[in-house]
């Protein structure tokens, strides 16, 4: 009995997941000197007022309890992200069955545009069907969904990735 609970208390840390999530977009201006009686010092506004940032788990709201990190590859210009089927850091497949996806974090390091949509086959709502969202070459797009997609299933689980040839994108996935 004490080593079961050992054993599953041992599961239990080893599948914590804790995000630290950060949005963030800071700047400095400096004001003209148009009267010449203020040094450049003085003359600095720093914008920070609209960054995010926090620390979720599996007891937090919203919560996180898995997470996915790859590369994906198109191939012929075109890949689908199942979201039951996604590849873990240890290499098992994850499957985000009855999870809301929190977070995303997309980085296209392609030459050409990549656009992200619902997928055409059982999709999951966090793109739009029609248009999808698109992130240039070098960009990146970080989504908070804060729990307002719909749960993962069997008929809601698929983004289509288009773009050319073999292009490829980072991608992290928080769900919980």
């Amino acid at each position: 009995m004490l080593l079961s609970l050992l054993l599953l208390g041992v599961c239990l840390l080893l599948g914590a997941v804790t995000v630290t999530y950060t949005s963030q977009i800071k700047v400095v201006e400096t004001l003209p000197n148009n009267t010449g009686s203020a040094s450049d010092a003085n003359r600095k506004i720093t914008h920070d007022q609209y960054d995010e940032s926090g620390t979720y788990t599996g007891a937090t709201t919203p919560p996180v309890t898995q997470c996915a990190f790859f590369l994906g590859t198109l191939s012929g210009g075109a890949l689908t992200v199942d979201l039951r089927a996604l590849t873990t850091t240890n290499g098992a497949t994850l499957d985000l069955n009855g999870l809301k996806v929190q977070m995303v974090r997309i980085k296209n390091l392609g030459a050409n545009d990549m656009t992200f949509k619902e997928g055409a086959s059982n999709g999951h709502n966090l793109f739009s069907a029609t248009d999808g969202f698109t992130v240039p070459p070098g960009g990146h797009v970080q989504i908070f969904t804060n729990d307002n997609t719909d749960d993962v299933s069997g008929s809601n689980k698929t983004w289509d990735v288009t773009g050319t040839g073999s292009q490829t994108f980072e991608c992290s996935i928080v769900a919980g």
